[in-house]
């Protein structure tokens, strides 16, 4: 992960862990969950932040487990939700995470705080967790023409789509769409693969 990046998230958790919590559920992304994720599946959260989502998935039926490169990021998340299970893992290489461990694996707008290199290899690992027909949710903060960084100091990497189409032409497509999260107000591209079985 970009190390400003991490170290913006690191220095002010508290800060981004409130903010979170106060935008507007994102009820968009709960239904696509609910659409496509298998029930009563194993269930993680690539870049789980505050834990907001974790909490959200245990609660309806998706046992899931956080993961995030941030140690500020996941105390945060420990003290609000002490009841499930947080844990320190970085993109791409998400070490101590086997293959084929997870029915359903979630990654909400992690990746574009990526440098580009590190992009295509950590939707490859991403998807290489994922049980054979296991569903795998991604999206990422749409930028245009070149890479970014806000007042904290966080990387917003501009690529195109292709660099992760790229790497799930083995995969059935489920869902792909260019929307606005209803939760952040910011332009986002998701989308929902089947892993092959």
């Amino acid at each position: 992960m970009d190390r400003q990046t991490l170290a913006a998230y690191d220095n002010d958790a508290a800060a981004f862990a409130i903010d979170w919590h106060e935008q507007p559920a994102p009820h968009d992304l709960h239904r696509i969950i609910k659409r496509f994720f298998i029930a009563g599946g194993e269930t993680c959260d690539i870049g789980c932040g505050s834990g907001r989502e974790v909490a959200w998935l245990n609660a309806n039926g998706y046992p899931a487990r956080g993961f995030d490169a941030s140690e500020g990021l996941l105390a945060e998340a420990r003290a609000r939700y002490p009841q499930f299970d947080f844990a320190q893992a970085e993109l791409p290489d998400l070490p101590r995470i086997a293959a084929n461990t997870y029915d359903n694996v979630l990654c909400e707008t992690v990746i574009m705080h990526l440098e580009r290199a590190q992009i295509a290899r950590s939707v490859l690992r991403m998807l290489d967790i994922v049980r054979p027909r296991g569903i795998f949710y991604l999206s990422w903060r749409v930028i245009r023409d070149a890479d970014q960084r806000d007042k904290h100091g966080r990387l917003y990497a501009a690529f195109d789509a292709s660099l992760v189409l790229g790497e799930l032409s083995a995969t059935t497509m489920l869902l792909q769409e260019e929307v606005v999260s209803a939760s952040s107000g910011k332009m986002i591209h998701r989308l929902v693969v089947r892993k092959a079985g």
